[in-house]
């Protein structure tokens, strides 16, 4: 495994798989994407449920942003 400067964490729930950034409430995102633990200080998750729609470019721009949070 490769470690790129990002901490993420998944977890497989019972009707979706969950897809937690640590430190996620330093991070914008402007797509909207996080849809879970809006309520932390710190953590910010993302649900992703069979179906969905995901924006790769978006996805992208939150993993790239949290790689240089830890990074700094």
């Amino acid at each position: 495994m490769v470690y790129i400067g990002v901490d993420l964490h998944r977890k497989a729930l019972k009707n979706a798989v969950r897809l937690t950034f640590p430190k996620g409430a330093q991070l914008k995102d402007p797509k909207g994407l996080f849809n879970a633990r809006l309520d932390s200080k710190t953590v910010r998750a993302i649900d992703f449920h069979e179906g969905d729609a995901i924006s790769a470019s978006a996805l992208k721009a939150l993993i790239v942003q949290g790689a240089r949070l830890n990074r700094s």
